[in-house]
This record gives structure tokens, sequence and C-alpha cells, in this order.
């Protein structure tokens, strides 16, 4: 992972943990999984980026993991949001514009990721490492 990527890792991160606050903020009984979930995956993303900027080599496909699967939970919970508020539950609409909000920055950082990665590989390739 180069600097840039490490860079932009450790502000989505630091993205999660404050939608995951928000979530939690605006309802407080009932949002303790978007706390949970925001500074558990934006923790890990920060990890990943401290690590990465230092140039530890496996946290590239961890953060892609990572993404990856937060971004699929966030399809779900966006999918499921939105259909509440279809149905009428106007109560849903803050948390299910959040989670989309946090599904399209994950889908950038995961291009960013897969991307940084493709790279990765080429340097290697022309290095004679692969």
């Amino acid at each position: 992972m180069n600097t840039k990527t490490a860079g932009y890792r450790i502000l989505y991160g630091a993205f999660l943990i404050v939608m995951g606050l928000l979530g939690y903020l605006s309802n407080p009984e009932k949002a303790k999984t978007a706390l949970m979930s925001g500074g558990t995956f934006g923790a890990l993303s920060l990890v990943w980026g401290v690590l990465g900027a230092r140039g530890v080599r496996w946290t590239l496909p961890a953060a892609v993991v990572t993404t990856g699967l937060l971004a699929l939970v966030l399809v779900w919970r966006a999918s499921v949001g939105w259909l509440a508020v279809i149905d009428g539950k106007r109560e849903k609409l803050f948390a299910a514009s959040l989670i989309t909000l946090m599904l399209a920055a994950s889908m950038l950082m995961l291009l960013c990721l897969l991307k940084s990665q493709k790279t990765a590989e080429a340097v290697q390739l022309a290095r004679g490492e692969r």
C-alpha cells in the first residue's frame, strides 16, 4: 500500500467512526449497531492505514477484505432502510441516508484499494518478485 492510499485509508477510518457516532447520536436507544460497526470498521481502517504507511505489505489485502465485507453489509442495511422509508417510516430516512453515504465512501475506498493492489502487483512483476 503506498502512502497516498494509506492516507486515504486513515481518512476513511475516521469518516466511518464519525458516521457511526452520528448514527448512534441520532437514536441512542436503537442505533448501538451504528456505533459498533462504524467504530470497529473505522478502527480497522485506521490500523490498516498506519501499518500500510509503514510498509507492512499484508495490510492491502486485509483492507480490501474488510472494506468489501463492510460494503456488502451496507448494501443490505441500506436496502432495508430505504424499503422502510418507502413503506412510510419517515424516521428511517436519516439512518438510510447515513448508511448510503457510508456505502458510497466504501465503494470509492474499495476502488482505490483495488487500483493500488493492481499497481503493486505490476511493480512486483517488473522487479521479478513474482
